[in-house]
């Protein structure tokens, strides 16, 4: 999560974090008519949509909602201070969890809880350019990660090995929605079929892979190790389930 430049308003937060809670005054004067906190996080999110992050700058923003640059400014102090903004708005807060019957429950409201976040992530993905510099501060970032941690009561997990498996289990779907997307993004731009890339990269490798020097990837390829799932979201939930899997030795290990 990105962080915005330090408040005079005394509270000691950053300027991005006294937005997201609304502990910011809002201006009374100088202003256009009409103009808001949310209407410029609004703009800003549909250019990221549109264009990726890369795309929003506050003159960007500005020319959009049809007022100067400068009118901008008085509501956002700093382009990071709007990532936050941003990410708080495409976050939103996170949908319930199931209810937990049984000491394996644990196992299910953690795997809904990464799917939910998986899902958001994939319908912006803009998000996971956005620079990471701290803990997650903002109320929809926290309602999602007490969520998580509420996932793991009554697993015996200690604070410390709670924190770090929701660390490990959100790192996981970031980068796999990050690398499917980039992948995704490639296959479009070249106009032809994800099976259609895995064939000609699977061509390319048997023209280069020696059996003596890659003994392990010959046998992958001889194997039909490059075909595509027939499950879309194979990849996905053979990691998450392997994690999974991890976090349940670990439990099983502080019983």
């Amino acid at each position: 999560m990105t962080q915005g430049i330090g408040s005079p308003g005394g509270t000691g937060l950053p300027a991005s974090i006294e937005a997201a809670w609304g502990l910011r005054a809002r201006p009374v004067k100088g202003p256009r008519p009409g103009l808001s906190l949310d209407r410029i996080v609004g703009a800003a999110v549909a250019v990221a949509a549109s264009e990726g992050l890369g795309g929003v700058s506050m003159g960007r923003v500005a020319k959009d909602l049809g007022v100067s640059t400068m009118s901008l400014y008085r509501y956002v102090a700093a382009k990071d201070e709007l990532y936050v903004l941003m990410q708080e708005a495409a976050m939103g807060p996170p949908p319930p969890l199931p209810a937990l019957e049984e000491e394996s429950g644990w196992r299910e409201a953690l795997s809904q809880w990464a799917r939910a976040q998986r899902r958001v992530f994939r319908a912006n993905l803009w998000m996971l350019r956005i620079p990471i510099a701290g803990p997650p501060a903002s109320p929809n970032s926290i309602a999602w990660w007490e969520q998580g941690l509420q996932a793991l009561a009554g697993t015996g997990l200690d604070a410390g090995d709670e924190m770090s498996v929701i660390l490990l289990v959100s790192g996981f779907v970031r980068n796999e929605a990050l690398l499917m997307g980039d992948l995704r993004a490639a296959v479009a731009s070249r106009g032809v079929s994800v099976e259609e890339v895995v064939e000609g990269y699977a061509r390319t490798l048997n023209r280069l892979v020696d059996p003596v020097r890659h003994p392990a990837f010959s046998r992958l390829m001889a194997n039909d190790g490059m075909r595509v799932p027939d499950e879309s979201d194979h990849e996905f939930a053979f990691g998450l389930e392997r994690v999974l899997d991890g976090v349940g030795i670990l439990i099983g290990s502080r019983a």
